[in-house]
């Protein structure tokens, strides 16, 4: 069982403090964490991207969902050693900085995580243009997508409190919209509906060995883009009521709720709509509301499943602008990137530079990819956070804080990188957008540096 230490006192190791000296409000409590965690995982990857994992697999939908769980898990108990050990905000880019001390690998690090919160919005905005809301109008999907783009950034323009409001209120609503197709699946059942035998059905491009393997691969990175969104919660810490006990509990637990509703949601999806019928729906859950013998309306999931992406799009445009506020900030990214608006106090620059490449990347790509782009950009980030570690192991903190057994990080180590390598079949597209979005963020960095060498020398 992993070692668990609990901090000194009530308030963690440390007060976290701003450049000011002003400390940030420990207001965040074991419940609210959970909450925040559970709602910063639920969203796309399950109401959009169950489809297209099942045309990559077959029947046997909830396989890939398995292994995805298992990967969080393990990614999960590296992130709680280093939050504990190192209760701060940055996340991976901290944990990469202090493991390795390279400082373009630290921004590459960031930078990837930037990117996959850019690319998880833009599979946000096709699903909410696909067919959740083909179900209640007929109108050009990839001009939706935009509009819907342009929405959250003026949202986000708007100001923080009116997004985190917003967000807690879709949360409910997503996590609403999952339970009901879980209920549709007991009672399903219970009715003796559906086909079992579809569960155990692996089909795959390819009827060798090797070919199920890539496909069962593939079919997982994929499919892990519906666990991804936990490793922003450590951004919280600072936040958070005695991060070394709570954080390690509120991140097992948050996995392990999701983990356990996307698993049974799989189950349902599979038992009640052959996998051909999802593959073609960028709204699957809505084809396994339609094919229940449940009086449920279709056009009323069709709303939960418009608010469940947007919550995800939201969650992600917020998150890139800051990342590009703060890296601005540490004189990373171009100054400029680091303006707020005056009245608002909002990084109004970052958000126009995110909504930007967002929309690009909505007029390029379709869910399918853009979720893998996602799953794909993080799985590299996760594999480095597993090394760190292992790394970290050799620097001492004073405070006593959560321990994960080695074996776990070597695991997760493993399994991520394997999970982003070529063995996954993965589409050559999804390479060249992720490759083309970190191109953008060194081209950025390069000017920096050029900018910033120009005024030293000026000084």
């Amino acid at each position: 069982m992993p070692e668990s230490h609990e901090a000194p006192d009530d308030q963690g190791p440390v007060d976290s403090q701003a450049p000011d000296g002003v400390p940030l409000v420990r207001a965040i409590g074991p419940k609210l964490l959970i909450l925040f965690i559970v709602g910063d995982i639920l969203g796309t990857g399950i109401y959009a991207t169950t489809g297209a994992v099942a045309g990559k697999v077959g029947g046997a939908l909830w396989l890939p969902f398995v292994i995805g769980f298992a990967v969080a898990l393990l990614t999960a108990a590296s992130y709680a050693e280093l939050v504990g050990k190192y209760p701060r905000a940055a996340g991976a880019a901290l944990y990469t900085q202090r493991a390795f001390r390279l400082p373009f690998l630290t921004f590459i690090v960031a930078f990837m995580v930037m990117c996959s919160g850019l690319s998880s919005a833009s599979a946000a905005a096709r699903a909410f243009a696909g067919d959740y809301l083909g179900e209640l109008v007929d109108i050009s999907p990839t001009l939706v997508a935009i509009l819907f783009v342009l929405a959250l950034a003026a949202l986000n323009l708007r100001g923080v409190s009116e997004s985190v409001k917003t967000n807690v209120v879709l949360t409910v609503v997503e996590l609403t919209g999952l339970l009901i197709i879980v209920g549709i699946g007991i009672v399903a059942v219970f009715a003796g509906e559906g086909d079992p035998g579809r569960l155990g059905q692996i089909q795959t491009s390819g009827d060798t060995g090797y070919a199920v393997l890539t496909g069962v691969m593939g079919a997982t990175a994929l499919g892990f883009f519906a666990f991804v969104g936990f490793e922003d919660s450590v951004n919280m810490a600072e936040e958070t009521i005695d991060p070394t006990r709570n954080f390690p509990r509120a991140l097992f637990i948050g996995v392990g709720l999701t983990g356990t509703v996307y698993i049974l949601v799989a189950l349902v999806s599979s038992l009640l709509v052959d996998h051909r019928v999802l593959e073609k729906s960028s709204g699957p859950l809505l084809e396994v509301v339609k094919a229940a013998d449940v009086s449920f309306p279709p056009e009323l999931f069709a709303v939960i499943a418009l608010f469940a992406v947007s919550n995800s799009a939201l969650i992600n445009i917020m998150m890139a602008s800051r990342l590009c506020y703060g890296m601005a900030n540490e004189g990373i990214l171009p100054g400029a990137m680091g303006r707020v608006l005056p009245h608002r106090r909002t990084p109004v620059v970052g958000i126009v530079f995110v909504t930007l490449i967002a929309v690009a990347l909505v007029s390029t790509g379709e869910i399918e990819g853009l979720g893998d782009t996602t799953s794909f950009l993080l799985l590299c980030v996760f594999a480095v956070v597993n090394v760190t570690v292992l790394v970290l192991r050799k620097d001492r903190v004073e405070h006593r804080h959560f321990r994960t057994p080695t074996v776990l990080p070597v695991v997760g180590t493993i399994a991520t990188a394997l999970l982003a390598s070529p063995l996954t079949d993965r589409e050559t597209d999804v390479y060249v957008r992720a490759g083309l979005l970190v191109a953008l963020g060194v081209v950025l960095w390069a000017v920096n540096r050029v900018v910033m060498g120009i005024a030293a020398r000026r000084r």
